[in-house]
């Protein structure tokens, strides 16, 4: 036998005879035996302690055997609602199975009862009633799987909230807009601003590879390595080279992220671009003409010594530039083509009357905000545009 035969049976069957034949059945195949003569004593007996399974004659006076499974399938206890019940039944009809099986039966044995039958469909019971703890089992280990998964989360989520400017920069004679939507709970995508030592501020902005509490963490470094970078040099170029160099040593080549800063000196309007593996960043003119610059190194963390390059921009009354991640390259709403960096230069609106107008026409063409059209990938934008 299995090591189901430590499993304890309660046998219900008015007849004392049949009572006594199978608990001597039962006793010799190693299980362990309860019995009783009727539907209402069952009843309290399986409250008082439930067996692990029922074998429940049919046809008894008072509550029957359908009467009795009846009352246990609907009982508020899953434990007793999901006995593993085998009904006795003197009529061997296909008529007398099936009444056996709609009462809630899980299988039934015709009397006289056969040793090896009996024997055979309590084991396969058993072992569908081990298989169903098993089953409920695995499934409190993922619920508390899931319940840890959400902490975790909330708790990156609230770290990475904190990393996350929370108000536009307040720049005299410029507007800032910014706008941020992770995939799930927590993304890898971060973008913020730093004072640099010559007095010109670097707007940076990073996407991390992955999602979930992983990609927090890529996102917690990044800002770590930015605000190092910025606070050691006074040129965007060697801040990338420092932040490539600290990310390559933390994580050799095993990650990456793709980068891009912007170091704009607020009263001349004159900008340094640098970019890693990222998205390029798209100006507009306040006379309606759009401009983008490419990024020419590769992303952070894949080679040890990429040569950055800035490329120098200069931003007029009513100029703006645009920083953002490749979260915007989705489907564009009510078309079947994915957005690319000269259509969503196509997107911007020269006459847009401030950074947070700009931004949000590049939105909702690219990034709506109905689950319907919910995008792939995180999303992080960065709008800045010199006042008229």
């Amino acid at each position: 036998m299995s090591n189901n035969s430590r499993a304890e049976i309660l046998v219900v069957d008015d007849d004392a005879m049949s009572r006594k034949i199978l608990a001597q059945l039962l006793a010799s195949a190693g299980y362990g035996c309860r019995d009783c003569e009727g539907g209402a004593q069952a009843l309290q007996i399986i409250h008082a302690n439930v067996p692990s399974l029922l074998l429940l004659d049919f046809d008894m006076p008072g509550l029957n055997g359908a009467e009795v499974l009846k009352r246990l399938r609907s009982d508020n206890d899953p434990a007793i609602a999901q006995i593993p019940a085998i009904m006795l039944t003197g009529h061997g009809s296909e008529e007398s199975e099936v009444r056996c099986l709609q009462a809630g039966a899980d299988d039934f044995v015709t009397k006289p009862v056969n040793a090896a039958v009996l024997r055979a469909r309590i084991e396969t019971q058993l072992r569908l009633r081990s298989m169903r703890r098993q089953l409920e089992r695995q499934n409190d280990e993922l619920e508390e799987w899931r319940r840890n998964l959400e902490r975790d989360l909330a708790a990156a989520r609230l770290t990475q909230q904190s990393l996350i400017p929370q108000k536009p920069l307040l720049l005299p004679g410029w507007q800032v807009a910014t706008y941020y939507r992770p995939v799930i709970q927590v993304g890898g995508d971060i973008y913020g601003w730093l004072p640099m030592k010559d007095g010109r501020i670097l707007f940076w902005i990073a996407d991390g590879t992955g999602h979930g509490a992983a990609a927090a963490l890529l996102t917690t470094l990044a800002k770590l390595l930015f605000h190092h970078g910025s606070a050691e040099h006074d040129a965007p170029a060697t801040v990338m080279e420092t932040v490539n160099s600290d990310f390559r040593s933390i994580f050799g080549a095993r990650s990456f992220m793709t980068a891009m800063c912007v170091a704009l000196d607020p009263a001349s309007g004159h900008a340094s671009v640098v970019g890693a593996g990222h998205p390029p960043l798209l100006v507009v003119r306040d006379d309606g003409a759009t401009e983008s610059v490419a990024s020419i190194a590769p992303p952070l963390g894949l080679i040890q010594h990429p040569e950055f390059t800035e490329t120098m921009i200069e931003f007029e009354s009513g100029d703006a530039f645009l920083l953002y991640t490749d979260g915007l390259f989705g489907w564009r709403k009510g078309e079947r083509r994915w957005l690319t960096p000269e259509r969503l230069k196509d997107m911007l609106d020269h006459s847009a009357p401030s950074a947070e107008a700009l931004l949000n026409g590049i939105l909702t063409q690219a990034a709506p905000d109905n689950a319907r059209n919910a995008l792939p990938d995180d999303v992080a934008a960065l709008a800045v545009r010199r006042a008229a």
